[in-house]
């Protein structure tokens, strides 16, 4: 009886072995790109310049840094040596105010704020010029619950990350909707279905790719609108984990000038490249409180130079990086 036991232990663990190993082979790649060197970070807790509550989203226009400050409710402007420049709007509801800045996305000379607390899309000029609002709370075509990011058209059409919606909206630049990915209010983990979106990125040749933040993974659709791909994980069916190319809640995505992906992987305290197709290049620092460090990485932001932001949510802090 002793003897069977031990090969049935023994076949186990071969196979548990074997599950480890192919698991290893197709699923955790190793980098094939370029690594980042930390050059440094500014900010710490508080109300006053320079100082943030929970920073958040991010944006790069020429040599500017644009961050939503979230809890202060508002966008701060720095220069590339973290330099404060600005102030844009205010904690609030009104018209021109924000409840909790999310990620943010510069088009057309504009700013445009995936304002949370207030389910809208806000539009700032660069200048701080409130412009407009597009959107409000509800469940119907055109209305948005907690939007975490939006991505903007050349034709001035908006894709919002509908957060508590289950669904990503493209709206037309007046509000109203054109269709949407997901289905309304329902979690799900297929192909075309969300769990809790948190931003959008749209590519020079209109291809959209989506945060699907608490199923961890990215969700890529064509310029027609149809599903192309997804990774993160083994068949990207929220499995998280901290190997290469798999996420735990992913929050921010950018577009670098060549195409590859930026995304930032929050309860793995980090950034990661992947080319267009998916394919995992390399990841930007690791957990702690010291130079290179992250305390949950909550957005990204990439520069026309190959400088690479990045938010240190729980730091307090913004983090700037170059290639190697």
């Amino acid at each position: 009886m002793g003897k069977i036991i031990l090969k049935i232990l023994g076949g186990f663990t071969i196979f548990l072995l074997g599950v480890v190993i192919v698991t290893w082979f197709f699923w955790i790649p190793s980098a094939s790109g370029p690594g980042y060197v930390f050059v440094k970070a500014w900010g710490s807790p508080g109300s006053a310049q320079g100082q943030f509550n929970d920073p958040n989203g991010l944006a790069v226009y020429k040599d500017e840094v644009f961050v939503s400050d979230s809890r202060n409710g508002r966008i701060q402007v720095f220069d590339f040596e973290g330099k404060f420049k600005r102030q844009i709007s205010s904690k609030g509801d009104g018209p021109a105010q924000l409840g909790r800045p999310m990620n943010l996305t510069i088009a057309g000379n504009e700013l445009y704020v995936a304002d949370y607390w207030n389910d809208r899309i806000q539009v700032f000029g660069l200048d701080g010029t409130y412009k407009r609002s597009v959107g409000k709370a509800g469940k119907g075509p055109g209305e948005l619950g907690s939007p975490g990011g939006v991505a903007v058209a050349p034709n001035g059409d908006l894709f919002v990350a509908d957060f508590y919606g289950q669904r990503v909206q493209q709206l037309r630049a007046d509000g109203s909707f054109i269709r949407q990915w997901g289905k309304t209010g329902q979690i799900g983990f297929l192909a075309g279905e969300f769990n809790y979106p948190t931003d959008v990125a749209l590519a020079a040749d209109g291809t959209l790719f989506m945060a699907d933040g608490y199923n961890d993974r990215i969700q890529v659709f064509g310029a027609d609108g149809k599903f192309l791909r997804k990774w993160g994980g083994p068949l990207a069916i929220n499995i998280f984990g901290p190997f290469n190319g798999w996420f735990a809640t992913v929050t921010s995505i950018d577009i670098d000038k060549q195409g590859n992906v930026f995304i930032a992987d929050f309860y793995n305290n980090r950034i990661q490249k992947f080319t267009p197709d998916g394919t995992y290049l390399t990841s930007i620092g690791e957990r702690g409180k010291g130079p290179g460090q992250f305390e949950k990485a909550i957005a990204v932001a990439v520069a026309d130079d190959g400088t690479v932001f990045a938010s240190d949510f729980r730091n307090n802090r913004i983090q700037k990086w170059r290639p190697e």
